[in-house]
């Protein structure tokens, strides 16, 4: 029996596509941290992948970043072989180039509409690139861009909103959709609160939490519509051109 054909947008959520197109930022990020680890700005790291390693270590002690980044490559080895096995349909070329097409499409879309509505909300746009990760080389910049779009949305997005919207539909006895709005708006001022937070976080300005928690609203819906791996191409993205231009 031949494996059932679905459309684009159906495909490219399902994990032997969303996992897959997601690794070449986990590999990239890793890689350029490595190389960077002797450089000045090398100390720096995206802070969820810091969260993330700081609990690990806290449980297992100094392997913790290689017990982490392990759990990370298993878990999703699993779903994208459950998925092939439940499929049996081998990934196609022709899907990731699609699904990098529209994640560029996106950030920049998301880019012109976040930063007119924050302008339109409160004046003038700061620029958002301060303290000292503006001081970083832009090797280091692009190594925290592609961190952001891993660690963050698997932070922020996968864990976080998910986890939201199931206590709003078990605790509040929200409907999925009122669970799912519910989730978008407070996972993006956590995530928007996160930034101003540990020693590289930026000074609090009303403009840049507001254009974050902004971005976060958008991040978190494109999740929930488009996926994983779509959406942290598009904040990878997104912060490029941000953290680069």
């Amino acid at each position: 029996m031949k494996p059932v054909t679905k459309s684009y947008f159906a495909v490219s959520r399902a994990p032997r596509y969303s996992v897959l197109f997601a690794l070449p930022l986990l590999i990239a990020y890793e890689a350029l941290a490595a190389v960077l680890s002797g450089d000045q700005g090398g100390t720096l790291r995206n802070g969820a992948d810091v969260l993330f390693r700081s609990i690990f270590t806290a449980v297992v002690g100094r392997n913790g970043s290689l017990v982490f980044i392990a759990v990370v490559i298993v878990i999703g080895i699993w779903f994208v072989v459950r998925d092939l096995k439940r499929t049996r349909d081998l990934p196609r070329p022709s899907v990731f180039l699609a699904m990098f097409v529209e994640s560029a499409i996106l950030a920049l879309a998301f880019g012109i509409v976040v930063s007119k509505l924050t302008t339109h909300i409160l004046g003038a746009m700061h620029l958002l690139a301060i303290g000292q990760i503006a001081e970083a080389n832009w090797a280091t910049r692009l190594m925290l861009s592609l961190g952001a779009g891993l660690y963050e949305e698997l932070f922020f997005r996968v864990l976080l909103v998910s986890a939201l919207a199931a206590g709003a539909r078990v605790w509040l006895g929200a409907n999925s959709r009122m669970a799912a709005v519910l989730a978008a708006i407070v996972a993006a001022l956590i995530f928007a609160a996160f930034h101003y937070i540990g020693p590289y976080g930026d000074p609090f300005q009303l403009q840049s939490f507001a254009f974050r928690t902004i971005s976060g609203v958008a991040f978190s819906a494109l999740y929930l519509v488009r996926g994983f791996g779509i959406t942290a191409w598009t904040h990878a993205l997104y912060d490029v051109f941000l953290l680069l231009f």
